[in-house]
């Protein structure tokens, strides 16, 4: 009887496995992403002191597009699978076409606390049509925090313009679909392909399009180097166009595309300090509150289990 006992005890341990710990080294290179994406919206306004607005996206897709195409030449990278381009062009047309294009356009009328509102809707966004792309249902308990964490992030940029909408939501709106789609299938690609390769390959397979753009933008949009245009156009184009999604994509192919989402919830927050701290814009009172309700959910979608 004790040998029978003693062999049935292991199993009676829940198995690590089936949770993600918030330490997990798949949360880590997430978080690492987020902190990085954080700072995207102060690096484009300040890209917008020199450039126009097509022509810092153009430019800053070309740039990466170098770097890219350089690190897959030295690491003498494969040529990806015929089945897998289609979803690279997503990523491509999402991360490195449209979402940097739309949120430009936007940040030229609206603040950084306003354009905020799409990152706060993202991780819901991502996590529905990673969803519905892979067939991999969350539990119930991950939906109901993920989406009190999303409309609190929603309802607190918003708080930020007194709740008024503007033309710009249009171009955010617009950039929070393609950003999604580009987010959950690159997190899909990279499971298998790994995390830098993915973004590597989405950005040099939009390198015609960003090329085009800077050809037909820069003869009408005139160009000003100055200091802040010259580090805000290197950190769109080093860090929000590539290095950010290296360690983003990593993330996902650890812990999956729903949960690393729910992470980038605390990125509005973050683009708000930097805001204040770099761009001198002014935040309510609500910011202490509304990032212990944020944290919150976190804890609990990464806790959660998938169904």
């Amino acid at each position: 009887m004790k040998t029978d006992r003693s062999a049935i005890a292991p199993a009676t341990v829940s198995p690590l496995p089936q949770t993600v710990s918030p330490l997990s080294k798949g949360t880590v290179f997430a978080l690492l992403g987020v902190l990085s994406f954080s700072f995207s919206f102060p690096g484009t306004v300040w890209a917008l002191d020199g450039f126009g607005p097509w022509t810092a996206a153009g430019v800053r897709g070309v740039l990466a597009a170098v770097i890219a195409l350089s690190a897959l030449i030295a690491t003498r990278a494969p040529i990806p699978a015929r089945a897998d381009w289609p979803a690279l062009a997503v990523v491509g047309g999402g991360c490195a076409i449209g979402f940097p294009l739309l949120t430009t356009l936007a940040l030229q009328t609206s603040s950084t606390a306003d354009s905020a509102v799409v990152i706060g809707a993202l991780p819901m966004a991502t996590a529905t049509i990673a969803a519905l792309r892979t067939r991999r249902y969350p539990s119930k308990k991950f939906w109901i925090a993920a989406g009190a964490g999303a409309i609190t992030v929603i309802a607190f940029a918003l708080s930020q313009n007194h709740g008024e909408p503007t033309v710009a939501d249009l171009y955010l709106f617009a950039a929070l679909l393609v950003c999604a789609a580009g987010y959950a299938e690159g997190g899909r690609l990279s499971a298998r392909m790994g995390g830098w390769r993915v973004i590597a390959w989405g950005v040099v397979a939009a390198a015609p399009v960003n090329l085009a753009v800077s050809a037909w933008a820069l003869p009408h949009e005139p160009v000003h180097l100055t200091a802040k245009a010259i580090a805000g156009m290197a950190y769109i184009a080093g860090i929000s166009q590539f290095g950010g999604f290296v360690v983003w994509y990593q993330g996902m192919g650890l812990i999956g595309v729903a949960r690393a989402s729910q992470l980038q919830l605390a990125q509005p927050l973050l683009t708000l300090v930097w805001a204040v701290l770099l761009l001198g814009e002014h935040v309510s009172p609500a910011v202490p509150l509304t990032a212990v309700i944020v944290l919150t959910c976190i804890v609990v979608t990464q806790r959660a289990r998938a169904s």
